[in-house]
């Protein structure tokens, strides 16, 4: 981040500043002090990235503010694409670890056809209808928190941030052992947090509304789910 003013935030009160530092040259940096709650406007810019991770890790409100109102990450896009691919990837194996045909012919016939593009189709679709389900709900029960097109976006922005869990489906498909599906719910578990933490720190809201959002997310990602099955697809 850069000493110029800009809509940064108070990592610990939420407000907006008009700089993080101030320079005065010959490599002296003086932090500037929110004028609200009287502390840092943003510690983390001394910290170090691997500690900040691991304070996003732990859902600490404060580095959350950091990176989504105070740097510069435009990785959203990418990460959400990674990531689908890892979910569509382990739907694909675990579907391919179903089929009783073990003739290696098939089976690299099996791998060059459409089944692992169309779980990534339904992966797609299942975290589309997560997001839409949550924005429906923030919008209805709050539309005065979604006005303009800069609101969602950083919303949307701060939602597929907050699903780089879902990257950790790499280490529990490589080591794949019996404990593995009880690994998955707790990846489930850990983004549904990392989410609610998102959507709170974004919008600046109390606990129960965004667990609400979340709560209906789900609810339209298992339509979605339940639409497929009834169609005959394994997802």
């Amino acid at each position: 981040a850069m000493a110029v003013s800009g809509a940064y935030r108070c990592v610990e009160c939420n407000r907006e500043a008009a700089e993080l530092y101030r320079d005065y040259q010959r490599g002296v940096l003086r932090i500037s002090i929110c004028k609200s709650c009287q502390k840092p406007v943003d510690k983390y810019i001394e910290y170090d990235p691997v500690i900040i991770l691991i304070n996003a890790i732990l859902c600490k409100a404060q580095a959350y503010r950091h990176i989504l109102f105070n740097t510069k990450i435009n990785i959203h896009g990418k990460l959400c694409i990674f990531c689908l691919l890892c979910e569509a990837y382990l739907r694909w194996l675990q579907l391919q670890d179903s089929s009783q045909n073990i003739d290696p012919d098939d089976l690299i016939r099996y791998a060059k056809e459409w089944d692992f593009y169309r779980m990534f189709g339904i992966a797609s679709l299942e975290q589309t209808s997560f997001l839409v389900g949550i924005f429906i709900t923030l919008w209805w029960m709050k539309p005065e928190m979604l006005k303009t097109k800069s609101d969602f976006i950083l919303l949307l922005k701060a939602l597929l941030l907050s699903s780089y869990g879902k990257l950790l489906v790499i280490p529990a498909v490589i080591w794949e052992h019996d404990y593995t599906p009880l690994c998955l719910a707790f990846i489930k578990v850990f983004v549904l947090i990392s989410n609610f933490q998102a959507i709170r720190v974004t919008l600046n809201l109390n606990r129960m509304l965004p667990w609400l959002a979340i709560f209906f997310g789900l609810i339209s990602e298992n339509g979605v789910v339940y639409l497929f099955q009834k169609m005959g697809w394994d997802v």
